[in-house]
């Protein structure tokens, strides 16, 4: 028996039955021949820790606040890991298969544009004005990116378990609630993730604005300090404790009425004055113009790609998805150096 067969035989005894287990995977869109040593879902972490670069790149794109000056605000790559910690914390302790909730969670953001949600919504804008019937949207694009993209088009040839988990991730401003009730069935692992993204980006970016001096804890809404707690680790520890509480020995995820209705509290403030808000309009302006000025510039200009990029004359459809990916894949510094270049004059110090 390999080590292999002995960690499935040890997962069909010890997790829960409503976990995924690695020996009963749907597989790959390529069939490989099994590792002697690792577990499939194992083999889709590795996979993206050593091999993806988007996920190397993920540590100079912007989590919230665009081009920040403070070294410890977090980045899009300490997003991921802290979303990989909360929720291999709550598959844990719910007998949840924690590798392919692990590489479901490094991988769900590799899509991320530059400049993030910022510039997400301005590259959606872009593509569209090239080509009315796309839209681009960050977790469809990782999922593009981990099954086309990476290697040279060959993609991380990822389980099917693992690709459905990063698609099913991203929930937008949707109420928590409602996000526990994905619109296709999907893992109990990929639902952990799902929960744990926002579980994450709360509890962090709020972190990140009181450390910046954006927020006041004065002024958070009156059930986050009440309901959540008065520290980081409280408000991380009441969710996630929740969340185990009401989820132990079920089939589905679940939270309390009380819990939830604090996060949407804290969620619909923090949309309402960081994300949408006043304190990174100027920033998220300047985003809007870097990103469509080089596509509109690489969609005219063929000598402006760095790579093999090339035109296809008659199919500006196909012109704009090779666009989209080349600024999708952009690190912020990236992006800013390739404006520079193209719009600045010579010699102009950079920003």
């Amino acid at each position: 028996m390999t080590i292999r067969e002995r960690l499935e035989r040890l997962e069909r005894e010890q997790l829960s039955p409503y976990a995924t287990l690695s020996a009963e995977s749907r597989g790959r869109q390529r069939a490989i021949e099994p590792d002697p040593v690792r577990t499939a879902f194992q083999r889709d972490r590795d996979r993206i820790i050593h091999l993806c670069r988007a996920f190397r790149r993920l540590a100079h794109k912007t989590q919230v606040f665009i081009a920040p000056r403070e070294d410890h605000l977090r980045t899009r790559l300490s997003h991921t890991l802290e979303v990989s910690q909360i929720a291999r914390t709550i598959s844990k302790a719910l007998r949840l298969n924690e590798d392919l909730t692990e590489a479901i969670s490094l991988g769900h953001d590799v899509g991320h544009t530059p400049f993030g949600h910022a510039g997400e919504w301005a590259l959606d804008e872009a593509y569209r004005r090239w080509d009315p019937q796309a839209a681009f949207a960050h977790a469809e694009h990782s999922v593009r990116v981990l099954t086309c993209l990476e290697r040279e088009g060959r993609g991380l040839n990822l389980t099917y378990e693992t690709i459905e988990g990063v698609a099913a991730h991203s929930k937008g401003a949707a109420d928590t609630g409602d996000s526990l009730a994905p619109p296709e069935p999907v893992t109990l692992e990929a639902m952990v993730v799902r929960l744990s993204d926002r579980i994450a980006y709360l509890n962090h970016d709020l972190d990140d604005c009181l450390r910046s001096g954006l927020l006041q804890p004065g002024e958070l809404p009156a059930s986050c300090p009440q309901v959540l707690g008065e520290r980081h680790s409280d408000r991380v520890g009441t969710m996630v404790e929740d969340v185990i509480a009401r989820s132990d020995g079920k089939a589905e995820l679940s939270m309390s009425a009380r819990i939830t209705s604090a996060m949407d509290d804290l969620k619909d403030f923090l949309f309402q004055r960081i994300y949408l808000g006043p304190p990174i309009l100027p920033a998220r302006e300047q985003v809007h113009g870097i990103i469509n000025r080089l596509f509109d510039l690489y969609m005219t200009h063929d000598e402006a790609f760095e790579g093999d990029i090339g035109s296809t004359p008659g199919f500006p459809e196909m012109r704009a998805r090779q666009v989209c990916d080349y600024i999708a894949g952009m690190s912020d510094r990236f992006a800013r150096d390739r404006y520079v270049e193209h719009f600045l004059p010579s010699g102009y110090p950079q920003f």
